[in-house]
């Protein structure tokens, strides 16, 4: 005897599919033979399937099968059709896909027969984690107010579950275990009936074993790491750390070399050194000493008063709100549908722009560009230049957790989960058991919506490994969806799918370079390559497939792109590239006088150490300054052209948005 539990998906509803695809242990479609000749396409697949299947292949497929109706009664039409409809859906499923003919219940006897003897195969992420899909689910009021107890009953898949680990509840967010109650199976694989058996109570709940967590092993719930405000506090130095000091400032006379005022040793690892015999005078155009220094305590000489601060403090946040592709889009409720649609033609505007001139940015006229590109520096050489990952981290980087080999804590995690499958722990349900879990301290408003009737989808229940509830910088490889055309801009609300998980994010995009240390963002997510989407979000262990979705306003979510869990690195640098581009006005040789580049003698001097490239190759640098607004004599490794374009490069470190909400049901 076999029991079989059969959920039919909503035809429509993509979110409510995804769900039941994660937990099915066979997805059955169905196709009919008539779709092959009505209608104008030449697949029975129509829009909707063919969107379905794309996502299911991107989680990865459990065991398929294929139903097949509306046969002729007709003997050879019937093979026919059928063999015709086979070899239109063959490529679209996996190799070892059944199909059948559903046709009468004769049809369907024959499958579930063949269907008991079937071995059955389930995605490589979901037989990572221990999983309950609910038979049934319901609340119990909690102790504190607006919270309560989520009581799931299920089977226990895939591994064993300790009472002790934490949990995740689809759509819900991470808990805590009250209590694993085993419960008699309602449907045991082999059933022997007594004829006092048939008198007892079937609905009565009979508890066969009861575990409860030790408050000492139950790992505990932490998302966000709790930071110490004081952990930054300067600390007077002892006798031994001040000796050491003067030796190393002894050990660095040695060895002389010409830097602006106030830069560090880290610092003058980018400014290029000077080779060209005729810049021995460069310094006599610059007696102060000033350069592109990034130190916030020598930028105090610009103003008295601290007001030139306040400005440059203005002037970044104000670029950083008004560089291409950087916008953010405003509250839609306070936006007219004449402004979102302004708002959706200016992103897909600046989408184009930033195909057909990456990263160039205009310098302003009205704001010096010393203080608008203050967060910028240059970098000699992309890939081989340093960038400390320590330097200058934002506050949302105490608030998450780092490994020092995140390699070796999943290979030492996945160790525990195989000793906890062994039995060597008395307190974890045995896989394949019936169990009762009592999830605490669930808001009562979401357990409300999780268990209403109207939902209509199981509540899963999927056990977390050790560190996984977590708030660290996950990176994913992501390609953008053939059938999303709509531009996906950086830092842009998504729905992310990962695994058992959904959780909104905002990610940062950025090239995937093999053989370097450092990721260049990217402003727009483009069609036909792979990128990396950083986002902060809880800790997940590879494999894990990547569904993204992206909210429409009374529609249903669309696939904006696909993808899966590279891994997980806070220290992860990725920069934001600006380009200034300039024009040669009188052409001599290896000089050039460039303009338009800046606006100011203080800008040239501010950005001398920089080096130069233009569109034809060129390698170059700058001189002296020219004038009084802002033109510039330059110096390059061969001749330059009248036509072409001059550019510096700058870079900053980016960083993912914070999520507001990471649930949102």
């Amino acid at each position: 005897m076999i029991f079989v539990k059969v959920l039919q998906a909503p035809y429509g509803d993509l979110t409510s599919c995804m769900e039941l695809a994660k937990v099915a242990d066979l997805l059955a479609f169905v196709v009919s033979a008539n779709s092959l000749y009505v209608g104008d396409s030449s697949s029975p697949i129509d829009e909707f399937g063919s969107q379905c299947l794309s996502v299911f292949r991107a989680m990865g497929l459990p065991s398929t099968a294929v139903f097949i109706r509306d046969l002729p009664s007709d003997t050879k039409s019937r093979q026919e059709l059928k063999k015709a409809t086979v070899s239109f859906l063959s490529p679209e499923l996996p190799e070892d896909t059944k199909f059948y003919a559903a046709e009468t219940k004769d049809d369907l006897h024959k499958f579930m027969w063949l269907f008991k003897e079937q071995h059955l195969s389930s995605p490589h992420w979901r037989n990572q984690r221990p999983y309950v899909m609910s038979e049934e689910a319901s609340i119990k009021p909690g102790d504190s107010i607006g919270l309560c107890t989520l009581i799931v009953s299920g089977y226990l898949r895939a591994h064993n579950l300790s009472v002790n680990q934490l949990v995740h509840v689809s759509g819900a967010g991470d808990f805590q275990l009250g209590e694993i109650d085993i419960l008699k199976d309602p449907f045991p694989v082999s059933e022997r009936k007594k004829i006092d058996a048939m008198d007892s109570d079937d609905n009565q709940i009979q508890i066969v074993d009861t575990f409860v967590p030790d408050p000492l092993n139950q790992e505990p719930l932490l998302v966000e790491n709790i930071s110490d405000p004081l952990a930054g506090e300067q600390t007077w130095p002892t006798e031994a750390e001040m000796e050491e000091a003067h030796e190393n400032n002894k050990q660095r006379k040695l060895v002389k070399r010409l830097l602006p005022r106030g830069t560090s040793e880290y610092q003058a690892a980018w400014i290029v050194d000077d080779t060209d015999d005729e810049g021995n005078d460069s310094e006599d155009d610059n007696p102060d000493g000033a350069g592109m220094v990034i130190d916030e305590k020598d930028r105090s000489e610009y103003g008295s008063d601290g007001s030139d601060m306040d400005a440059v403090s203005h002037c970044r946040e104000k670029f950083d709100e008004e560089t291409i592709g950087g916008t953010e889009m405003g509250d839609d409720e306070n936006l007219t549908n004449e402004q979102i649609q302004a708002e959706i033609k200016k992103i897909k505007e600046s989408n184009a722009e930033d195909e057909e001139f990456p990263d160039e940015v205009e310098t302003p006229l009205d704001v010096p560009a010393k203080k608008r590109f203050a967060k910028y520096r240059g970098l000699k050489s992309f890939r081989t230049s340093s960038w400390d990952p320590k330097e200058s981290l934002p506050p949302e980087y105490a608030k998450i957790f780092a490994f020092d080999n995140f390699a070796r804590t999943q290979k030492h995690v996945l160790a525990k989960t195989a000793e906890l499958d062994r039995g060597s722990s008395k307190d974890c349900a045995q896989i394949g058991s019936y169990v009762m879990l009592h999830v605490k301290n669930v808001p009562t408003d979401v357990a409300s919506k999780l268990c209403h009737p109207s939902r209509g989808l199981p509540v899963v229940v999927s056990g977390l490994l050790q560190h996984e509830s977590k708030i660290s910088v996950l990176h994913f490889s992501i390609k953008k969806h053939d059938s999303y055309e709509a531009p996906v801009k950086c830092k842009e609300h998504l729905t992310f799918n990962v695994g058992f998980r959904q959780f909104t994010a905002r990610p940062l995009f950025s090239s995937d370079n093999i053989n370097c240390n450092k990721h260049k963002m990217e402003r727009f997510l483009h069609h036909g390559r792979f990128s990396i989407a950083s986002v902060y979000a809880p800790i997940t262990f590879p494999p894990a497939p990547l569904i993204v979705l992206k909210n429409r306003d009374g529609e249903q979510p669309a696939i904006a792109a696909v993808g899966s869990l590279k891994t997980v690195d806070p220290d992860q640098v990725i920069l934001k590239k600006i380009v200034l581009t300039g024009y040669p006005q009188r052409v001599s040789k290896l000089k050039a006088i460039v303009r338009y580049m800046f606006h100011s003698p203080e800008d040239v001097r501010w950005f001398k150490p920089v080096e130069l490239w233009t569109k034809h190759g060129r390698r170059g640098r700058i001189k002296e300054t020219v004038g009084t607004h802002g033109s510039m004599k330059c110096i390059f490794n061969s001749s330059v052209q009248q036509h072409d374009t001059v550019c510096m490069s700058l870079y900053k470190r980016a960083y993912p948005k914070w999520p507001e909400q990471l649930y949102q049901i």
